[in-house]
């Protein structure tokens, strides 16, 4: 059953439109990916679907339940957590006040003691450095950072933007196991990507977008043998 659906959606900035009539379903408890190269659409259809900004057209559902009307803080609300692309930490706060930045609004608030020992459990590293103002950490430790203060709000679906971008290979891969974690632990995961191979192999299902439209979609691993993804994305 689709957790989240995008029905049509067109979007644009002032008179330039960016998206063209665009469909997904994101399955309850899968990993669905949206591959494309920069300035294909994919951060604007995320700040669509995430309120950040409003279609021109369209609809998307949540839950069987309208959203696309409502504001980002309303949408957080309903279950769904937003870590944009470079996690926009607050530099000059702690690792734990960054984390309980996560906790608002209020409902989430008053459980932050629980949840930031659950964060603590998937990052231990976090939990040993929580007295350390976030400015002073390596990239991926900054990103596991961002990660986590997403999910201080007990999210049903989390959309991450670029989580492996400006990572060294080997961090990357330690964070694209993190999303394979959250997965098994039963939280959807929407993942905007332009590591192509990687998240071919994580991802449950992939669509693909160029020119704000989407052009292509499959299981992920079928896609790893698609001869148009190969030459196009994976450069084989």
């Amino acid at each position: 059953m689709a957790i989240l659906e995008v029905r049509s959606i067109n979007a644009s900035y002032g008179n330039l439109q960016v998206l063209w009539d665009i469909n997904l379903k994101i399955e309850e408890g899968k990993i669905v990916a949206l591959l494309g190269a920069n300035g294909a659409g994919k951060t604007t259809l995320l700040n669509t679907m995430a309120g950040m900004m409003k279609p021109m057209s369209g609809e998307i559902f949540f839950r069987g339940e309208r959203i696309d009307e409502l504001p980002a803080d309303k949408i957080i609300e309903k279950g769904i957590a937003y870590l944009p692309e470079g996690g926009r930490l607050f530099p000059d706060m702690t690792i734990k006040e960054n984390l309980e930045m996560g906790a608002y609004p209020l409902k989430y608030w008053r459980g932050r003691k629980q949840d930031l020992e659950r964060i603590y459990k998937l990052f231990p590293i976090l939990e040993e450095r929580r007295n350390q103002l976030s400015r002073t950490m390596s990239g991926g430790e900054r990103q596991m950072l961002a990660m986590g203060r997403a999910l201080m709000s007990n999210p049903a679906l989390c959309f991450f933007d670029e989580l492996s971008y400006g990572l060294a290979p080997v961090i990357a891969q330690t964070v694209f196991k993190i999303v394979k974690q959250l997965h098994a632990e039963g939280i959807t995961v929407f993942l905007v990507e332009q590591n192509v191979h990687q998240t071919l192999e994580i991802a449950d299902y992939v669509y693909v977008i160029e020119n704000g439209r989407i052009v292509k979609e499959g299981e992920g691993k079928s896609l790893l043998e698609d001869d148009y993804i190969k030459q196009a994305y994976l450069g084989i």
